[in-house]
């Protein structure tokens, strides 16, 4: 067993619920949090991808880590396989369940881990897809290909952005202080977020201009999906939201963490794209909210994987909530009882605000 803080994702469990339902004990609609021991195995006859690493949990496949990351993973996963005579194991959690207004929440998985023990640099949220996928992801390879029968909108724009991304930031931040379509705005926003995303380490405001452009593009966000259904009747892959859920969650700022989420799957709504991404941001969620109500204990390194046993179930229908008034709308809301600030904006003035 190995220890560590960092998150390691686990995903796929949507295709595992009934074997993590079991796991737990729980039942489906019921709050879920169940510390756990999980272990990394390797699948290199696997036919999708020889890097595969599966995670098992009480003898029972759960779900894999995401391909980039066992493709990172792999090398230092069968080093420590081969120096320690035996699988790795990793402490982590199931978390999820519960009502939610989108139906009863899925469970997922999340491990404790220290990257380097695997070889690995810890690394930030990853940059944005690119452009052009042939599948509905961000939705600009459809409108790129309708934009000449569209008179609403004119990508032209991205055929015109420099190669330098400091120059292409400055004509971005110039389009969007004119253009006026929605569709036109999103992906403006969506362009600049990832030129600024990867000028992070090049001077020291980009991540901060990266989160204030977050916030100005969330703040236009229901029009823009309106925009979406019209045109499509479904909203396709909204990066802002994962990427800021995995910014605080990378800050340990649960709380915002939580909001970027919810943000995220109400603006989803019914009509999303591509269900993977509720799903990821449902998980998210789910991490968020155990986080901010019972943190997990990291556990001490031991020599071997122990045996499985049977742990209790943590409801957390009993969770502390308080009642608070917005100070501009009046409107009354909900939040989890943590400690810190108290909001004085509800989610929906704050998010007027930004």
């Amino acid at each position: 067993m190995l220890g560590g803080d960092d998150d390691l994702e686990v995903v796929g469990e949507s295709h595992y619920q009934e074997a993590l339902w079991g796991i737990s004990g729980a039942r489906v609609g019921q709050n879920v949090r169940w510390v756990v021991d999980a272990v990394l195995v390797p699948e290199p006859q696997n036919a999708y991808d020889p890097n595969a690493i599966a995670v098992v949990i009480h003898g029972h496949l759960v779900g894999y880590l995401d391909r980039q990351t066992a493709g990172q993973y792999a090398a230092g996963l069968n080093e420590l396989m081969r120096s320690h005579g035996a699988h790795i194991g990793l402490s982590g959690v199931i978390v999820g369940g519960g009502h939610y207004d989108d139906g009863p929440g899925r469970l997922g998985v999340w491990l404790e881990h220290r990257p380097t023990d695997f070889g690995v640099t810890p690394a930030g949220p990853r940059d944005r897809p690119v452009f052009g996928e042939t599948t509905m992801r961000t939705g600009f390879s459809e409108a790129w290909l309708t934009d000449a029968e569209d008179d609403s909108y004119d990508l032209s724009w991205y055929d015109e952005l420099p190669d330098g991304d400091r120059r292409a930031i400055a004509m971005l931040q110039k389009l969007l202080a004119n253009d006026p379509d929605p569709i036109d705005r999103h992906f403006q926003f969506a362009e600049l977020e990832s030129r600024l995303y990867r000028c992070r380490d090049l001077y020291d405001s980009a991540l901060d201009e990266f989160d204030d452009v977050c916030r100005r593009h969330d703040a236009e966000m229901e029009t823009i999906c309106d925009g979406f259904l019209v045109k499509w009747g479904k909203v396709p892959l909204l990066e802002t939201y994962r990427q800021m859920a995995i910014r605080q969650q990378k800050k340990k700022d649960w709380a915002e963490c939580l909001w970027w989420a919810e943000r995220g799957i109400a603006l989803y709504g019914a009509a999303p794209a591509r269900e993977d991404a509720v799903e990821d941001l449902q998980k998210r969620r789910a991490r968020a909210m155990q986080k901010l109500v019972a943190p997990v204990p990291a556990k001490a390194k031991v020599a071997a994987i122990p045996a499985y046993t049977e742990q209790a179930v943590t409801p957390l229908a009993n969770i502390d909530l308080e009642i608070l008034v917005c100070g501009q709308c009046e409107a009354r809301f909900e939040r989890l009882l943590v400690r810190g600030r108290k909001p004085k904006l509800c989610p929906t003035c704050r998010a007027n605000e930004a």
